[in-house]
């Protein structure tokens, strides 16, 4: 007979009784009206009679982000529309949107104008680049190449950039929050996802990820390595991690961290783990308690 499984704990809703109305299309904002729903937050998202194109591009992936978001359609083109929004907004915390401050202004949804009508409402504008700059067209393949994160002809793994302006703006939203308990009144908030990229870019600057950084390849402790019948990705950066590794591989060092910068310490590691297959890597990697991942 099973044993009974202990209760999940359940997670916090921080945001529970906070009302968050989304006109931001594409990845960003789903993806930080999907963080804000799972904190707790009543989540309405508006979209235009022709829909959001994320749907075309990621069936799967806009359904996980929308699936405790309601979703409306509303032309905010024509007054009735416009109407129906504003009635919302009025009893509304955080409002979100990705559009150029040019189109906010045409919709009459500017900051201006929502603060005349909205004193308790927020606003999280989501922009390509700040100030000035988000007028200027761009996506996030362009703001990832612009602070170095595209080094070659390859496309980027995945969408840092857009990925990481949503986590911008939920934690803006929660600013946001914060600051109106504070003063009973909304407050701006300006996320670019031009400054998304170039916060992660960050250890690029700090060199930590080029060819001769600790975590970019010069590193013997950290890094992918053939083996036997695949590959293993090794992540022993920290002195007793790579001690063990060293151990394990019999190689002999003097010391933790310069040693495994030495090119014959690489090699020597190298040429033990390509004798291994994945199993006993898995197997070392419990034993001896050394960070590793083995891959197909």
């Amino acid at each position: 007979m099973n044993a009974p499984q202990p209760p999940k704990p359940r997670r916090p809703k921080p945001l529970k009784g906070i009302r968050i109305i989304s006109l931001a299309l594409n990845l960003p904002g789903p993806a930080a009206l999907h963080r804000l729903a799972d904190m707790g937050a009543t989540c309405t998202k508006i979209n235009p009679p022709a829909g959001d194109a994320m749907k075309a591009y990621t069936a799967a992936g806009y359904a996980m982000l929308h699936a405790d978001v309601r979703e409306l359609t509303l032309d905010l083109k024509d007054p009735k529309g416009q109407a129906t929004l504003h009635k919302r907004l009025a009893t509304t915390d955080v409002l979100l949107t990705s559009f150029r401050p040019s189109a906010l202004q045409k919709l009459g949804l500017s900051w201006r104008a929502l603060r005349q009508r909205h004193r308790q409402l927020s606003l999280v504008q989501i922009v390509g680049a700040p100030g000035s700059l988000a007028e200027v067209p761009g996506h996030d393949l362009t703001y990832q190449a612009e602070v170095g994160l595209v080094p070659g002809l390859q496309l980027p793994a995945s969408l840092f950039a857009d990925m990481g302006g949503a986590l911008m703006a939920s934690e803006a939203a929660l600013k946001a929050v914060l600051q109106q308990k504070i003063s009973g009144q909304g407050s701006l908030h300006e996320v670019a996802l031009s400054d998304a990229a170039a916060w992660l870019a960050l250890p690029r600057d700090w060199q930590m990820t080029t060819p001769r950084g600790p975590v970019g390849g010069a590193h013997a402790g950290y890094g992918l390595y053939p083996c036997k019948d695949g590959r293993v990705a090794v992540a022993a950066l920290e002195p007793h991690f790579a001690q063990r590794l060293c151990e394990a591989a019999g190689v002999a060092i003097a010391h933790p961290v310069k040693d495994l910068f030495k090119p014959e310490v690489a090699q020597a590691i190298a040429r033990f783990l390509s004798r291994q297959s994945r199993q006993q890597l898995t197997t070392l990697s419990q034993a001896k308690d050394i960070p590793l991942l083995t891959l197909s």
